[in-house]
């Protein structure tokens, strides 16, 4: 087969599958030395050249799904076939040894790889034969991220997000203008962790109609408590609508992971 040769670093081969219609799979094969730089690839004339080098995205946290783009290719053929590796390399992106059984575009954190980077490489193939290049490696991979305990609001990053998980009142229906109406808020995070020290602003709508409220930050459980005051035009009876905002301190009051919702509360006096 033209253009077929043994290369230092990386075997390929193309593996034949399917059923009535075979299906090219092209499988990468290392001897775990490192990769090199991201601009890095494997040329011959007449293969498919490197343009720009493949990207991964996603988290890099244990448990987390990343998936690789093919970068850009220029090529005098039909490019036919794209093929898939992953590596975990040193926290400085060397030293890499492929990973068993990863030959998609897509790869989950498992809990080995905590500690390490990761990198994709990306084989193209046409009529003359295959070329591979190497995207940068990963931020160094976080542990898992608990679910179901409680977690400092720092910790709640994109794209994890805030939730505004229950409400509660001291009383519901109000029946007292005068007495304050005790209302907690709890706060969760997208895996139903309590968020301690998230900020929590409640307002009451129309604005008139409860009195201005500061935020406050949730405690260890994840709960806010707010006092609820009649303000000017608070109904006899019927409900009031309150806004309820959660966000992490030092970010955007829009963005980042902060969550809003619409709760009431009813009234009759």
């Amino acid at each position: 087969m033209p253009h077929t040769r043994q290369r230092a670093r990386f075997a390929v081969s193309l593996l034949i599958v399917g059923t009535a219609s075979a299906v090219a799979t092209l499988l990468l094969a290392t001897g775990g030395d490192a990769l090199g730089s991201s601009s890095a690839a494997q040329y011959e004339y007449g293969h498919p050249a490197s343009q720009t080098a493949p990207v991964i995205s996603g988290t890099a946290q244990v448990g987390q799904k990343l998936t690789t783009s093919n970068g850009t290719w220029s090529s005098s053929s039909t490019i036919t076939l794209y093929g898939y590796a992953w590596f975990r390399c040193d926290s400085g992106g060397g030293k890499c040894g492929a990973i068993p059984g990863a030959t998609t575009n897509a790869y989950t954190l498992a809990g080995d790889d905590q500690g390490h980077t990761i990198r994709s490489t990306v084989t193209a193939v046409n009529s003359n034969g295959p070329t591979t290049a190497t995207s940068p490696q990963t931020a160094v991979v976080a542990a898992s991220y608990p679910t179901g305990k409680q977690v400092d609001a720092k910790q709640v990053t994109p794209p994890n997000r805030l939730i505004v998980d229950d409400v509660k009142y001291s009383a519901n229906p109000i029946r007292s203008r005068t007495t304050p109406t005790t209302m907690q808020v709890r706060i969760t995070d997208s895996h139903q962790n309590a968020v301690q020290n998230a900020l929590v602003f409640v307002q009451g709508l129309p604005y008139s109609r409860v009195a201005s409220m500061q935020e406050v930050r949730t405690d260890a459980n994840g709960w806010a408590t707010v006092q609820l005051q009649a303000g000017q035009f608070f109904p006899r009876k019927g409900y009031v609508v309150l806004f309820v905002r959660a966000r992490v301190d030092g970010q955007d009051v829009l963005g980042g992971t902060s969550t809003r919702r619409l709760v009431q509360v009813t009234v009759n006096r």
